[in-house]
């Protein structure tokens, strides 16, 4: 697996990487993280890449990442796993 770069973030750790014919779009908040993977035939070129990651795309995922914590914290309560 191999690093293609970093886009910065104040809240979110986000990290592009390419493997097996396709790239990994790797985002990170706390303990939890998202991953989207494109094949490499889907884009013309890395910096494709940078353009899926727009603002709509992070409002999404860091809404995303809300609900995941809300999920396991809820369980976590449910099943009386503190």
């Amino acid at each position: 697996m191999r690093v293609v770069g970093e886009i910065p973030h104040p809240r979110l750790k986000i990290t592009i990487f390419n493997w097996n014919n396709r790239y990994l779009v790797k985002l990170e908040h706390g303990s939890f993280e998202q991953t989207f993977k494109v094949s490499e035939l889907d884009i013309t070129s890395e910096d494709d890449l940078m353009k899926i990651v727009d603002n709509k795309f992070l409002i999404e995922s860091e809404a995303r990442f809300k609900d995941m914590e809300q999920s396991l914290s809820s369980s976590q309560h449910r099943n009386e796993i503190f």
